[in-house]
């Protein structure tokens, strides 16, 4: 199996097996601390959650990503990254065992999630900190294959460590606090095996001027400006409505994510308990959607076109969203959690694809910070207006046909793009 050849390949080099180990240390912990601050939320026995909370929660765990992720490259220039992964990851374990302290005294929520929002704000820049250090551990021929298989690693490390959450909470923690600690456990793991390579090795190169901080920040700032007019020119018309597409497609996933958190603690379930295993079954059902969408897109893509196939996944979600989700029954529920998945990580990957190939190459880096604050300013927004519409049991029948109006229009759009493009009489733009 390629895959697995190339891997072997990459491992048989010390130090990005020590900073592959970071990050798969560091993402296993963030799905434990993820999951431990949902359950603690959504069902904790002695709190009545309401869809309102669990807006707030996403929003503590999402906002950072946003507010902070286009300029964190600026100060990782600035920093040995090696540094960042060791501070950045002690940090983390200490506000993780202070959330874990939180869970269990009687604090103003507020408290909760000031301390919550700390260790979710330092993930951006540990996240792009190992980006930027792998072209210090290989070479040059290596790189596009380390590229492609060290954030898959640590995105199914991060799926892990949820799955591991979920497994240490029903098999007996006494509190959602405990689990929260061996989330901290495994970011001081993660800082600890940090210590492996040399404070310089994975740089950057402080032989190189940089300008003032102020400076950078405001040119990163007016770079994000240039991005978006780069986007609305012509020969872009293609990537902006895809990323126009994404983000509603990542709006309707919010959303749907908040009625089936809902759903599964109150309307389908008698108790905390089976609620919980029924979320940790949802997830696990959207998570393979998500690999489906991995192995299918390549193909249909290649077959449909990228446009084409959005087209393909926003039309099915649409139809298929109503047909499964008006029951509100734990089966078809837990079809829709695959079909969600599938679609939107299907959509997300061509969305990828167009950007990568209509953007120019100095434009691209921009254009992707942009599409990361979209991806998650619409997952939180979609759980604000949730949190709006929903019932106090989750079952929402109007919430539901939003959701599929939404992606019929995504459909409608993508296709209608698709015709416009193709269309004999239609000038040729230049680049």
């Amino acid at each position: 199996m390629a895959v697995v050849r190339d891997l072997r390949v990459l491992l048989r080099v010390r130090n990005f097996r020590r900073l592959l180990a970071v990050r798969l240390l560091s993402q296993s912990a963030d799905g434990v601390y993820q999951v431990a601050l949902a359950a603690y939320v959504v069902f904790s026995p002695e709190r009545q959650t309401s869809a309102a909370a669990l807006a707030s929660a996403m929003a503590v765990l999402l906002l950072p990503y946003s507010l902070v992720g286009p300029f964190a490259g600026v100060l990782l220039d600035r920093w040995r990254r090696r540094q960042v992964f060791l501070y950045g990851n002690l940090t983390r374990a200490a506000m993780a065992a202070a959330t874990a302290v939180l869970m269990v005294a009687a604090v103003p929520d507020w408290l909760f999630y000031v301390s919550a929002l700390c260790v979710t704000a330092v993930n951006r820049f540990v996240l792009a900190g190992l980006s930027a250090a792998l072209p210090r551990v290989v070479d040059a021929e290596r790189l596009v294959m380390a590229n492609s298989l060290s954030p898959t690693a640590g995105s199914l490390a991060a799926f892990a460590g949820g799955g591991l959450a979920f497994l240490v909470r029903l098999l007996g923690a006494d509190s959602d606090a405990a689990v929260v600690l061996l989330g901290a456990l495994l970011y001081l793991c993660s800082a600890l095996t940090s210590l492996l390579m040399a404070p310089d090795l994975l740089g950057p190169d402080r032989s190189r001027a940089r300008p003032r901080l102020g400076v950078a920040l405001t040119g990163t700032a007016r770079g994000l400006v240039a991005g978006l007019r780069h986007l609305a020119a012509p020969p872009r018309r293609k990537a902006a409505w895809a990323l126009t597409s994404m983000t509603l497609m990542r709006f309707c996933y919010g959303a749907l994510a908040v009625m089936v958190l809902m759903l599964c603690r109150y309307a389908l379930t008698s108790n905390t308990e089976d609620g919980l295993r029924l979320l940790g079954l949802a997830l696990g059902l959207s998570g393979a959607g998500f690999f489906a969408a991995a192995v299918v897109t390549p193909w249909m893509a290649g077959w449909l076109g990228p446009i084409r196939w959005i087209t393909v996944c926003a039309g099915s979600a649409a139809v298929l969203e109503l047909a499964l989700g008006l029951p509100f029954a734990t089966g078809p529920l837990l079809v829709a959690a695959f079909v969600l998945g599938l679609t939107t990580q299907g959509a997300k990957i061509a969305t990828d694809t167009v950007v990568q190939s209509t953007v120019d190459d100095g434009f691209r880096g921009r254009i992707f910070s942009v599409y990361d604050v979209l991806f998650n300013v619409a997952f939180v927004g979609a759980a604000g207006v949730a949190a709006l519409m929903l019932p106090p049991d989750g079952r929402s029948t109007a919430l539901l046909i939003m959701v599929a109006v939404l992606h019929a229009a995504v459909a409608a759009a993508m296709a209608g793009s698709e015709r416009r493009q193709m269309s004999p009489h239609r000038p040729c733009d230049t680049p």
